[in-house]
């Protein structure tokens, strides 16, 4: 389910992508605290209330998965994979959840299996 990485691309890139103005988020902070992480996803599934990072992730999270997070650098792509992977192995639920919203007919998915797969 390697299509999770646009997500976590999404979410990393959100959490990391204002420069300037979020570049002192703590993501690892935020992933040790299942309370604050859990407010996070709460807020990217529509089910509870944002943060202003969080707002920021909602609005920027469609353009990120539709150019294949063209606007991230290194740093946030890293970050996000930070994220997905943490997401994916602590929180497999949850981020089935968010996959099953943003990418419900696996689009994402199969353009990042695509680039994937040209690069090997």
């Amino acid at each position: 389910m390697r299509a999770v990485v646009i997500l976590c691309l999404l979410i990393g890139s959100v959490i990391a992508q204002k420069a300037g103005k979020y570049d002192n988020v703590d993501v690892d902070a935020i992933l040790k605290n299942n309370r604050v992480l859990t407010q996070y996803i709460k807020c990217m599934l529509g089910e509870g209330s944002c943060t202003a990072e969080g707002r920021e992730l909602k609005k920027v999270l469609p353009d990120a998965l539709k150019t294949n997070c063209a606007k991230c650098d290194e740093k946030q792509k890293s970050t996000a994979e930070k994220v997905i992977n943490h997401l994916r192995s602590n929180r497999p639920n949850e981020w089935n959840r968010l996959v099953a919203k943003y990418d419900p007919q696996g689009e994402y998915e199969k353009r990042f299996e695509a680039a994937a797969s040209a690069k090997n």
